[in-house]
């Protein structure tokens, strides 16, 4: 990946690459998840926090990485072993791969498919009977042979084991290839040395077994987990106008009805309801729309809008930004940390930070809360009602009463009584024949 990062913590449509084999693991219904990780425990802080954690001491290759999870490993239980880059791999495909197993009385059963170009992947080798053989690893030259390299039925590297056969023969493995490391698909010749049956499985869709190895390869695992989730939120009753330029997390909610226009992008925990219209061109990152808002070329990082909400164009709510039902956040305006109450209007060119703002409010343009005296920040409290002229300034703390007004260009520092009108500027003065006295001064 050339990257400081580890490989299976790039993320991949809202989850790290480590987080997609889990989520299958746990869909089909597994009793126990363990990872294998290095001695930094990097993966640790990214894992649920019922997941196990297994520690191989150098990397010395997948056998030695199974190796090291041994003692997690229940004799009498069917082990599923999963790639940590392979990331599209879903509960039917391992549900499937475990019952063919467990039918078959195999004491290893491996999940394969069959590419159009396998290159980098182990050949697997059957015998004239179409039994599986062995895996022959490709990685380095000198591994395989012209016509191993010939086969296209490659491992995936998910493989189920009987607990009891895998921890014996793992026991058994011996680093007889180039790179020097235990492959984990070596103890299968090892089984059937004992007299124990090697299965295969041949997954339905080979996509679900595409790794990853560098960032090209992610893209394209990208544009397939992308389609899928699209794909199922289309099937659910949603619009995606343009679905190539729908960016939408594997953890977004949706409700029906809702229209995606071209070139959103929805991130992380962000739920919308129903019947809402978000874009073209909407950033929403863990945010709350709710049914029925239009939400037009805007950014919202965790904030909320409810029902009925209008919000843009080029409207940024930050954190924290709860506008309730009716309300609206027009072009050019920021709201952060701040409460925006039932149909109240923040129409255009304003900035309302740290404030609460009752209902039926009418905000002009222009208007902004100063809530930060260079060492902490204070609230604005407008009530029900207001209407606030243009160019009004709000010196925090201060509060003003429900149904007051402000005047055009006014700095309100002192509370507004309810009902009353606000007026904070320097009275106009005009210089009569000004400009012939800069005529007379420029001759």
């Amino acid at each position: 990946m050339r990257s400081s990062l580890p490989k299976v913590l790039h993320p991949l449509c809202g989850r790290p690459l480590i987080a997609w084999p889990i989520q299958a693991a746990r869909d089909a219904g597994a009793g126990k998840v363990v990872v294998v990780d290095g001695p930094k425990r990097r993966l640790a802080d990214h894992l649920p926090e019922d997941v196990e954690v297994a520690v191989q001491a150098e990397p010395k290759g997948t056998g030695d990485a199974v190796a090291a999870a041994a003692g997690a490993i229940a004799d009498d239980a069917t082990v599923v072993v999963l790639v940590g880059d392979v990331p599209l791999v879903d509960a039917e495909t391992l549900t499937g791969l475990v019952k063919a197993h467990e039918e078959s009385g195999a004491a290893a059963t491996m999940l394969t498919a069959e590419l159009e170009d396998p290159t980098g992947y182990g050949r697997v080798v059957r015998d004239a009977e179409g039994q599986v053989e062995r895996v022959v690893e490709t990685k380095a030259g000198g591994d395989a042979t012209e016509a191993e390299l010939a086969i296209r039925e490659v491992n995936t590297g998910i493989l189920a084991f009987d607990g009891a056969a895998l921890k014996e023969a793992l026991g058994k493995l011996e680093a007889a290839n180039s790179q020097g490391e235990l492959f984990l698909p070596d103890v299968l010749p090892r089984l059937k040395e004992a007299g124990r049956e090697i299965g295969a499985h041949v997954a339905a869709d080979a996509a679900v077994t595409l790794g990853i190895n560098d960032r090209a390869d992610l893209a394209r695992v990208r544009a397939i987990a992308q389609e899928r989730i699209n794909l199922a939120h289309m099937r659910a009753g949603v619009t995606i106008v343009d679905p190539g330029s729908a960016h939408i997390d594997v953890g977004v909610t949706i409700g029906a009805d809702t229209v995606i226009e071209p070139g959103c992008v929805i991130r992380g925990a962000t739920t919308i309801g129903e019947g809402a219209t978000i874009g073209p061109f909407t950033t929403l990152i863990d945010a709350e729309v709710g049914d029925e808002a239009n939400v037009l070329r805007a950014h919202l990082h965790r904030a909320r809008v409810h029902a009925r909400t209008n919000i843009g164009p080029f409207a940024y709510l930050r954190p924290d930004a709860v506008l309730h039902e009716g309300a609206k956040a027009g072009t050019f305006v920021e709201i952060k940390n701040s409460t925006i109450g039932k149909g109240t209007k923040v129409p255009h060119l304003s900035y309302i930070g740290d404030a609460d703002v009752g209902e039926g409010t009418n905000i002009g343009a222009g208007n902004i809360t100063a809530n930060y005296d260079g060492r902490k920040k204070h609230r604005t409290t407008i009530g029900d009602r207001v209407r606030t002229s243009v160019d009004t300034s709000f010196v925090a703390p201060v509060t003003v009463g429900d149904d007051a007004y402000t005047g055009a260009g006014s700095v309100i520092n002192e509370d507004v009584p309810e009902g009353a009108l606000g007026i904070a500027r320097q009275r106009q003065s005009n210089i009569e024949v000004y400009a012939e006295r800069v005529s007379r001064r420029e001759r």
